[in-house]
């Protein structure tokens, strides 16, 4: 029997946020059977714990129902929380590292009198790739209309480890009316010298007083996801492509909030800090919340 933690990642509501399992004694496992696990616990991705193999503080290992990840975000701050209610990681701590397949990531630590408060993961920095080209073949692939697609910014390929197609479109009507035509995206991407990614659909269009900076969604087939509600590693490329293209400013860009998985209703809060001097993306970082839902136990 292998036992397990229930999170809800990127925000601090029960029942809200993307759904993590974090399996913190896993000895044993190898990875055809980590693989069958998150199959099983068929949440977005569920971790494993192992001791430190390298300059980390323990190794991670990160499984979609679909494939092994090199990185991601909900599953690093959500690991983080439920180390720190195993006591792993100890209260007051400020700096903890996940030995992951990207290599070492650290993660900065704020507590308050209850607990573990928030956590900031620090992601690679941002690789820029190729565009959609046929903008039309795009909006037809996606459910929308070219009207929908904001000129003058590009589809693009962004990756901090894990690569995401960035599509950004003009309303939040727009991002949640979107539905992919696999097919039809794929020949989209085969036709710009792309392979398939996943979509990561955004608007900074605004909602009232809202203080979010881009309303998302983000959807994955090809990851066995149709949808996730908090991508914490497609937030620190949706940072360094606002910044590219300088959809907000150096200093908004170090305080940034996006607003995921509402039209799943099951809304997450995102927070992104880019850092940059004039020439480049200097650091990436990607935080939240998280809280326990429940514990158990998996026989294998």
């Amino acid at each position: 029997m292998y036992r397990y933690l229930h999170l809800d990642v990127f925000t601090d509501r029960a029942f809200e946020g993307n759904q993590l399992a974090v399996f913190p004694e896993p000895a044993g496992l190898g990875t055809a059977e980590m693989q069958r696990i998150a199959k099983e616990m068929n949440f977005s991705e569920s971790t494993f714990i192992f001791p430190k193999e390298g300059p980390g503080d323990v190794r991670m290992r990160i499984f979609t129902p679909g494939q092994e990840l090199p990185i991601a975000g909900h599953p690093t701050i959500g690991s983080t929380f439920a180390l720190a209610i195993e006591g792993v990681i100890a209260k007051g701590r400020e700096q903890f590292v996940f030995e992951l397949g990207v290599g070492p990531t650290p993660v900065s630590l704020e507590w308050n009198h209850a607990g573990l408060a928030f956590a900031w993961m620090t992601q690679p920095l941002p690789k820029f790739g190729g565009v959609i080209q046929d903008r039309a073949a795009l909006a037809n692939a996606i459910g929308t209309s070219t009207a929908d697609l904001v000129d003058g910014l590009p589809a693009q390929e962004v990756s901090c480890g894990v690569p995401f197609l960035f599509v950004p479109l003009a309303t939040r009507a727009a991002v949640d009316s979107v539905a992919i035509d696999r097919k039809a995206y794929l020949r989209a991407c085969e036709a710009s010298g792309l392979s398939e990614r996943p979509i990561f659909f955004f608007t900074t269009e605004r909602n009232g007083s809202s203080a979010e900076t881009v309303y998302s969604r983000m959807l994955a087939p090809g990851f066995g996801i149709s949808e996730d509600p908090a991508t914490g590693s497609a937030s620190g490329p949706l940072g360094s492509y606002l910044v590219q293209h300088r959809v907000v400013s150096r200093e908004a860009a170090r305080d940034m909030l996006s607003l995921q998985g509402a039209a799943m209703g099951r809304p997450s809060h995102l927070y992104i800090s880019i850092d940059s001097d004039e020439d480049r993306i200097t650091r990436v970082r990607v935080g939240g919340k998280s809280v326990l839902v429940g514990r158990g136990e998996l026989g294998v």
